[in-house]
């Protein structure tokens, strides 16, 4: 096998799917901006730009099952501190809301594998990637990496066995062949027993495609933000302002990445319901996985709403833009995860973003739907 090769295969792994770059001074400006916490950074799965992957699924009639009434008002969106929030969550804007009713915990493995067995669906990742399509991302001429590199896989959080730099996501992150939600940390791994988790490995277009079939859909920003406080518009956490503990929520105690000293009871993802809910009602609304919303993620959403003086019920950006990936289109995402930890980021606030490119999964990624009246 030729250097060349050898190196292109490296890019490929690297940019293409974790997009990793050592921190420049040129990009200190956009990390303050949209610090990218606890996610790999990783570029589209399949280099798809549209929202093109729909299925047409039989609607399953569950109602309002285990869901609750989020009723509808207005408050200020966007960051209550400046400790921990980034930029992307100013300035606070007012926003209105209609009623809605919200799932009280994210969508579990035993809730998805009954979609799976009544529809037949395959997620994403567990298709091969496409070489034809994902090369138009990689420099005229990249040769194909070994089929190897391109069968079905996903991206699992590996813990260092000693301290690494908080910019170095591959040590942390790794793309493991077989991994999804069946099974979560690669082919010998497995859910069983595991029914009250929350299911994870799920992309954007199949947290949509669950949606469908349970006639559901996913939260805005908005509604998700919303939900999130409480009943209480000043809340900087799901319960409050007081600062994280592992009473409150599943998230990283000790040094991240490479030590987890697990006081909360898990070391990882936990059963959902395993923490206390919010005022609503809500169980998982902080830590644990963090959840797909329906926006398109905008470094500057914040600044364009604040041409309103209330916005009502907003959809979130026509546009995806994330200074990090600025030729990647991204979804927003919400909550938090067990990854999270003050040291490097705060996901479990009530005003914190995050992104994904829709048919990405990852081990932290999960969902919940909400339903209009």
């Amino acid at each position: 096998m030729s250097q060349k090769f050898i190196f292109y295969i490296s890019i490929f792994i690297l940019l293409v799917l974790f997009s990793c770059k050592t921190t420049t001074e040129k990009d200190e400006q956009a990390l303050k901006q949209t610090d990218d916490c606890c996610m790999p950074g990783v570029s589209n799965r399949f280099a798809e730009k549209t929202e093109s992957k729909k299925e047409a699924f039989q609607t399953v009639a569950n109602e309002f099952d285990e869901m609750v009434l989020i009723p509808g008002g207005t408050f200020t969106m966007g960051a209550r501190e400046t400790q921990f929030s980034r930029q992307d969550e100013f300035p606070n804007n007012e926003v209105r809301v209609d009623s809605f009713y919200m799932d009280i915990h994210p969508v579990t493995n035993a809730q998805f594998r009954a979609f799976v067995e009544a529809t037949g669906y395959i997620t994403v990742a567990e298709q091969p990637v496409d070489w034809e399509e994902i090369r138009q991302q990689l420099p005229p001429g990249t040769p194909k990496p070994h089929d190897s590199l391109l069968v079905p896989s996903s991206l699992v959080f590996r813990s260092p066995e000693h301290r690494v730099s908080l910019n170095e996501y591959q040590s942390w992150w790794e793309w493991v062949p077989g991994a999804n939600w069946k099974h979560p940390l690669g082919p010998d791994s497995s859910i069983e027993g595991k029914d009250d988790y929350p299911v994870v490995h799920i992309s954007w277009y199949d947290a949509q495609a669950y949606a469908q079939w349970a006639g559901k859909r996913l939260p805005t920003e908005a509604e998700w933000e919303y939900a999130a406080r409480g009943g209480n518009n000043d809340f900087i956490y799901p319960w409050g302002d007081e600062r994280v503990t592992p009473e409150r929520a599943n998230y990283w105690q000790g040094e991240f990445p490479y030590y987890d000293t697990g006081e909360d009871g898990f070391e990882g993802i936990a059963p959902v319901m395993s923490f206390p809910p919010n005022g609503h009602g809500l169980f998982d609304m902080a830590g644990n996985v963090w959840q797909w919303t329906a926006d398109w993620y905008h470094a500057e959403y914040y600044q364009m709403l604040s041409s309103e003086s209330l916005s009502v019920n907003p959809g979130g950006p026509e546009t995806s833009y994330d200074p990090m990936e600025p030729g990647i289109p991204k979804k927003a995402i919400r909550g938090g995860s067990f990854l999270c930890n003050d040291s490097y980021c705060a996901g479990y606030r009530a005003s914190s973003r995050m992104k994904s490119s829709p048919d990405s999964g990852m081990l932290h990624l999960g969902f919940r739907l909400v339903k209009d009246l």
